[in-house]
């Protein structure tokens, strides 16, 4: 049993994916109404309250693009914040900014296992809060196990929606083993948190990275597993004016 798990306990972040389609129907009726010759991605099609802000909902929607290589799909989002009236009368609902996002995601042979709203306060400035939009990858390899969530932010500015950081890789999780007991596994896992210091109007970001990795081997009839020690970083991003960019050294680490 212990074989069998290994692969499975390492990689924790494969198996948090969850159900991330919108229960209320807000989402299907927003894309009936702005695009109702397309075809939306129902299973991952998003709607969560934006917590502070009474009303409001952050409404995610995945469509598909048509044609193309019969081995990957690029998929269109089309990222709402909506305001819901008091009395909750769906027809009165407002769209208050919005970014039509083309050709955001890929999926090949790495599938998109979840869409998921991030609405941690991203305050970047006094007038200035943003929210988050993290995506689950999961490979389907037993033998070469693959997870990785990135996170993208965007921040209302009038009627438009900026983004502000584009699929920033938060965690990547992989292995490569006999699916018996031998093989290596490694962890990277990261937390944004936002800094007083500003650049071009917003706040620096910090990226805190966790490091760590596993070797298992068989001895006897034991798997006996060798964890290597954690190594931790942090990298500064700061806004160009445009968006966040990881300085080129830390993106190559």
């Amino acid at each position: 049993m212990r074989r069998q798990l290994l692969a499975a306990c390492f990689l924790g972040l494969a198996g948090t994916a969850g159900h991330a389609a919108c229960d209320t129907g807000l989402a299907e009726r927003m894309h009936a109404k702005l695009h109702p010759k397309r075809v939306l991605d129902h299973e991952r099609a998003v709607c969560e309250p934006w917590r502070g802000l009474p009303g409001r909902y952050i409404v995610v929607l995945p469509m598909p693009e048509a044609g193309g290589d019969p081995d990957t799909t690029r998929f269109d989002l089309d990222v709402l914040v909506v305001q819901q009236a008091d009395n909750g009368n769906t027809e009165r609902t407002k769209i208050v900014s919005r970014l039509l996002d083309e050709g955001a995601l890929t999926e090949d042979a790495i599938r998109i296992a979840e869409i998921r709203v991030d609405t941690t306060r991203y305050t970047l400035a006094p007038d200035a809060r943003a929210f988050g939009l993290r995506v689950l990858y999961q490979g389907s390899s037993r033998a070469n196990p693959y997870a990785r969530e990135t996170l993208t932010l965007y921040l209302p500015q009038g009627q438009k929606l900026a983004k502000v950081l584009d699929q920033l890789e938060t965690t990547l999780e992989r292995g490569e083993w006999d699916t018996n007991c031998t093989g290596t596994f490694e962890a990277t896992r990261g937390a944004l948190s936002v800094m007083r210091a500003t650049s071009n109007g917003l706040a620096d970001l910090t990226l805190r990275r966790t490091r760590s990795g596993s070797r298992a081997t068989l001895q006897g009839d034991e798997c006996i597993t060798q964890e290597r020690p954690a190594t931790f970083s942090a990298t500064v991003l700061r806004y160009d004016g445009t968006i966040y960019r990881m300085p080129r050294r830390a993106a190559r680490d």
